[in-house]
């Protein structure tokens, strides 16, 4: 899949061209001008919409003709989600001098949504050599049938056939089209396919199809196609549907009803391509005109906020999923998403709340549960983190493959809370359900060294994470551990190197380093290494046991903690 969205985004040149966006440029002359065009500059390269719409606002105040302001201000205000408050700005970029694919998209979406369909096609066809081919053929043939044309919008939709990406999305949106006129045996006929496979693009296609199935009198393969995509998943929505087809037999088709609802889901359709492929810029502006085009389209505003969440705007994702209402069936994903920008914003105790209020609402869903455990051991509330685990795993009682990670994580809470032995079995259980699990591998292997327990089944554990994930850091630091722990010296220094050329800026692998260049007798690089392990701040117990290295030497430090585990009577390190 990730082949054929590159040859649409890339290919088709999906991606719009923004123009001035980087704040490059515009001549600042009049004093007051500058401080606001820089502060927007700045608020546009931190993705800071909001900021940056307010600034280059207030410059637009003082030069209300330059091009760079009214481009990056009418970036700013789509981005942010304001469609309403571009379009003055999109419509005076029109009447210029200079040309904006942007402004170009933002009037044909109010033109669409006004109902004017001959005024959209009008900048359609003026566009057509700056859009791409795709944008410009999926767009057309919605606008045909909102001017009444359906023989005029198959056409369209029918010679988007080259190269054959083109001709997929061409034909999913010809099958929607049928479907919003009535026409559902046809637009059965496309989705199902031929020799080359059915049109399954996207999670839109599987709630269409299903949704004409019904309509068709066919209620057992629709049931059966959403059997199939639920297996091992959890989708609310589809989850919904499916319920209500099996109660009722059949269901109303509100997929995709009339022209300006089409043009949406051309918009959301670019967006999660250009999503997949990093474009964030670009696939924000596609996801922003879908939900003008169609308010409170739930899957646009989820792409949405997923978008802002990666551009590390948490507030604004925040807010954005927060704007899906209690009794829409994506709700539950709409929150758990909310939670997860909460957490990434570093307001982890308002993340706990949103989740504990969930397992009140949503109490028969494990995916609640894992996502509180998984918060409560971000911050190391591992026995709350194990109870929360324990509730999930007490709902599966057939786990699938996919839930290799509950295991480990359970495993992990248990670890750290010192329940070793039920520990043990989580991540057995894990690597049961995904042989050769590296991360399972290499943690567990990880802790056997640590309590220097089974040491060869360890090290054979390592070896085999390392060869699944080569260049993780991490896990070679793991393997370079085991080595020098069974005394392998000489053989432990190539892994802990390339741990440290992998991941450079961690203290604990600087410091494992460090301990084996000491062994194998090279001192003072074993000394730089620990001072340098020390610049990365490691805990305080770390801290004070890589000074007394410094101070004494690595030979006499485990002198000194063998002496005082005899002591002690414990063995173990």
């Amino acid at each position: 899949m990730a082949g054929f969205t590159k040859s649409i985004a890339v290919v088709m040149g999906l991606a719009v061209a923004l123009g001035a966006t980087t704040g490059g440029g515009a001549p600042v002359q009049a004093q007051g001008l500058a401080g606001a065009y820089l502060a927007g500059n700045q608020a546009n390269r931190d993705n800071n919409y909001e900021q940056a719409a307010r600034f280059y606002t207030e410059a637009l105040a003082r030069d209300p003709s330059n091009p760079y302001l009214l481009q990056n201000a009418l970036l700013s205000f789509v981005a942010k989600g304001d469609v309403d408050r571009s379009i003055a700005i999109a419509r005076k970029i029109q009447s210029g001098q200079f040309a904006s694919q942007l402004a170009d998209l933002v009037v044909i979406a109010q033109d669409i949504r006004d109902g004017d369909f001959s005024e959209a096609q009008t900048v359609l066809t003026d566009s057509a050599d700056i859009f791409s081919p795709l944008l410009t053929g999926l767009l057309s043939g919605w606008v045909a049938l909102g001017d009444g044309q359906m023989t005029v919008a198959a056409d369209r939709f029918d010679s988007m056939d080259n190269p054959p990406a083109m001709r997929l999305f061409g034909q999913y949106h010809k099958a929607l089209a049928l479907a919003s006129v009535g026409d559902f045996a046809t637009a059965d006929k496309i989705l199902t396919g031929d020799e080359d496979g059915n049109l399954r693009l996207n999670r839109g296609s599987l709630i269409a199809h299903a949704q004409i199935m019904t309509q068709l009198d066919r209620k057992d393969e629709a049931l059966a196609l959403l059997d199939n995509a639920l297996r091992g998943t959890s989708d609310q929505g589809v989850s919904d549907l499916r319920d209500r087809i099996a109660a009722q037999g059949v269901v109303d088709y509100d997929f995709i009803t009339d022209a300006s609802q089409g043009a949406a889901e051309v918009f959301l359709t670019l967006a999660s391509v250009l999503e997949r492929e990093q474009d964030e810029r670009y696939a924000l502006v596609y996801a922003r005109l879908a939900e003008y085009l169609r308010p409170g389209y739930t899957e646009a505003i989820l792409l949405t906020a997923e978008i802002l969440q990666d551009q590390d705007q948490f507030d604004l994702a925040t807010r954005t999923y927060s704007r899906v209402k209690q009794d829409d069936p994506m709700f539950l994903n709409a929150e758990l998403g909310r939670a997860d920008a909460l957490v990434d914003a570093g307001k982890h105790d308002a993340a706990i709340e949103v989740l504990r209020n969930l397992t009140r609402s949503y109490g028969d869903v494990p995916r609640v549960y894992i996502s509180l455990g998984d918060v409560l051991r971000g911050q190391e509330d591992y026995a709350e983190a194990a109870e929360a685990y324990n509730t999930a795993v007490d709902m599966i009682p057939e786990p699938a493959p996919n839930h290799w990670f509950l295991f480990y994580a359970r495993g992990i809470a248990n670890e750290r809370e010192g329940s070793w032995e039920q520990a043990q079995k989580d991540f057995h259980k894990a690597l049961e359900l995904s042989p050769d699990q590296p991360l399972v591998l290499n943690y567990l292997g990880y802790s056997l060294v640590e309590a220097n327990e089974r040491l060869d089944e360890a090290q054979d554990m390592i070896e085999r994470a390392v060869t699944a994930r080569p260049n993780d850091g991490y896990i070679t630091d793991s393997l370079g551990w085991v080595l020098y722990q069974v005394g392998k010296y000489e053989e432990a220094l190539a892994p802990m190197e390339r741990a440290v050329e992998l991941v450079s800026n961690d203290a604990i692998i600087n410091d494992h380093l460090g301990d084996v260049y000491w062994k194998v007798n090279r001192k003072r690089e074993a000394e730089f290494q620990w001072r340098r392990a020390l610049s990365f701040k490691p805990d305080e117990k770390d801290a004070i046991r890589i000074r007394r290295k410094l101070e004494k030497g690595l030979d006499a430090v485990l002198d000194e903690e063998k002496t005082r585990e005899t002591a002690s009577g414990n063995g173990n390190n």
